[in-house]
């Protein structure tokens, strides 16, 4: 039985960051079609979601 809640908990993370970079896929392709700075889509929700995601490990090994 715990074996098949670690597979329900990996399911979901795996669910919510391909929903996330779905997300910031379109955010991407949205400001290139309205010809915006390469900067504008990781300055949306998805986009800072995506560099937090990337940059937490970085400040966790720091402090640790």
């Amino acid at each position: 039985m715990p074996q098949i809640v670690e597979i329900i908990k990996m399911v979901a993370v795996l669910a919510a960051a391909a929903t996330i970079g779905n997300w910031f896929l379109k955010e991407i392709k949205k400001s290139r079609a309205l010809r915006s700075p390469w900067y504008t889509p990781y300055l949306s929700l998805p986009g800072i979601l995506v560099l937090i995601a990337i940059l937490l490990p970085v400040f966790i090994y720091l402090i640790f």
